[in-house]
């Protein structure tokens, strides 16, 4: 399995009346593991626009397990999930490092849809395929 880790200071506009995390900032921190992840192992967004496709999230999970307020740290460690059907699939940890609790597990599956003709795509792409090979998933 590949994963890759990033560090979030955690800002006061990501928390709510009670100066916790917003649930809804879990999905943005997903994001931001995505694309540390691709920038580590050569998936990024805009390359797989060049190669002609969007990947929409179609399917995202969160399970909360404990609180994160402002001012903390955290960490969101993202792993590489392997499948043999054309979508990218993830698995995310974040931690706080301010507290060392593991604060939320979750996962997003992502297809490809060809960018001129938004249809989907149910055929593993070329370059995605070689992506696989290249990092042994």
């Amino acid at each position: 399995m590949i994963a890759s880790e990033i560090e979030i200071d955690i800002r006061f506009s990501e928390t709510d009346a009670m100066g916790v995390v917003w649930h809804g900032n879990y999905l943005k921190f997903f994001e931001d593991g995505r694309e540390a992840f691709g920038k580590t192992y050569g998936l990024e967004y805009l390359t797989i626009f060049d190669k002609g496709y969007f990947t929409p999230i179609v399917k995202s999970e969160i399970d909360h397990k404990a609180p994160v307020y402002y001012g903390q740290i955290i960490k969101v460690i993202t792993k590489y999930v392997p499948a043999k059907s054309a979508k990218i699939q993830f698995e995310y940890e974040v931690v706080n490092l301010t507290t060392g609790e593991l604060c939320a597990v979750g996962k997003t599956m992502q297809v490809f849809l060809d960018k001129e003709t938004r249809t989907l795509e149910l055929i593993t792409p070329d370059f995605y395929r070689e992506w696989k090979e290249i990092n042994k998933v």
